[in-house]
């Protein structure tokens, strides 16, 4: 089961990853002499049962959502993180908002730094959670007081997150072969790896994939789930794929590509959706209204054409067709979020 982190900058979510795991998921230098997460981390916790949480952690900042975004893509639940000393932040909200749009149906809260107030304070901040989720994706979701570094609430936190999986069970896997890339990069002596969530299907070593949507030909020499080896990948599991190929190379593959099923293979720039337009919204969405389209672990400008009406109201939802700068392998049912150009804020969102 993945388990994606949500909330506000400095609320703690990279450290509860850590007293959770013992993984530190600020991979980068310039996040640890920042102090905040920029890209998207990554830790594993072992069960007694012989399974593995994936814990995908994601940027707080504003000017990080659209990493964000792509953490969210694929995840199984969500962890919402709101520290007990500033309780619900601007970032709060949007990140409660992109799970809505991206129906994360699974969630928990870790209410943070609970060493750190009193009683009255931690009330007071449940009752902010409950009013800002309200009518959300995590309305009822229960909340945890917890603290990383007394460890207050900890060990119930692991046991929640344990029984979530064990009540979620494996995902269908049924489907063909789809994992949205989030990072790329080579090993000495391995050659080309790729990163990324695997959204439906299943794959093994010598399968024989494609890069979409720049068609390039690829075959997994081997690979990793959860952060071990494995002969088969399931959709739902972290997967690192060792590809090779002609042309396979580390400049040829980049962050919102996918690799998939060759029958799969189809990338489009004109998509037709279901769009719905955030109620906090200033104004409607009219005739080639341009925007930020978030797509797994794509992100690419987009232009949109409303095809019921000549306008969306704020709040409402209405068939449209999204004219994308260049195209991308979406398939059919897959959600997706929209942010203003200037990458400001989330407008909306949809399938």
């Amino acid at each position: 089961m993945i388990i994606g982190t949500a909330g506000h900058i400095d609320h703690g979510k990279t450290s509860l990853v850590k007293a959770l795991t013992g993984v530190d998921a600020d991979r980068l230098k310039e996040e640890k002499a920042r102090g905040i997460t920029i890209d998207l981390g990554f830790a594993y916790l072992p069960l007694a049962d012989g399974s593995i949480l994936g814990f995908v952690d994601v940027p707080g900042h504003e000017r990080f959502v659209h990493t964000m975004v792509a953490g969210a893509s694929g995840i199984d639940i969500a962890l919402l993180v709101v520290a007990a000393d500033d309780g619900v932040m601007p970032q709060t909200l949007e990140h409660l908002a992109i799970l809505d749009l991206l129906q994360v149906g699974r969630g928990l809260i870790a209410l943070t730094k609970a060493d750190l107030v009193p009683p009255a304070r931690l009330a007071e901040v449940r009752a902010q959670i409950r009013a800002a989720t309200a009518g959300s994706v995590l309305e009822g979701a229960d909340i945890l007081a917890v603290s990383s570094v007394t460890g207050l609430g900890l060990s119930e936190l692991r046991e929640r997150l344990a029984a979530e999986a064990r009540a979620l069970g494996e995902r269908a896997a049924d489907g063909r072969f789809r994992l949205a890339v989030d990072r790329v990069f080579t090993l000495a002596g391995i050659g080309v790896v790729v990163t990324g969530t695997v959204l439906s299907g299943t794959v093994r070593a010598k399968d024989q994939v494609l890069l979409s949507p720049s068609g390039l030909a690829a075959r997994v020499r081997s690979l990793h789930a959860q952060n071990r080896p494995v002969e088969i990948g399931r959709a739902g599991d972290r997967c690192a794929l060792n590809l090779a190929g002609e042309d396979i190379a580390k400049d040829a593959i980049r962050r919102g590509d996918m690799v998939l099923d060759p029958s799969l293979h189809a990338p489009a720039e004109r998509i037709d959706a279901r769009l719905h337009l955030l109620a906090a919204e200033a104004k409607p969405v009219g005739a080639w209204f341009p925007a930020r389209l978030h797509h797994a672990s794509a992100e690419v400008g987009v232009r949109i054409v409303p095809l019921e009406g000549e306008q969306l109201a704020p709040g409402r939802s209405a068939d449209v067709q999204l004219v994308l700068d260049r195209p991308i392998a979406a398939a059919a049912l897959d959600r997706f979020v929209l942010r203003d150009v200037s990458a400001q804020r989330t407008i909306g969102g949809g399938q």
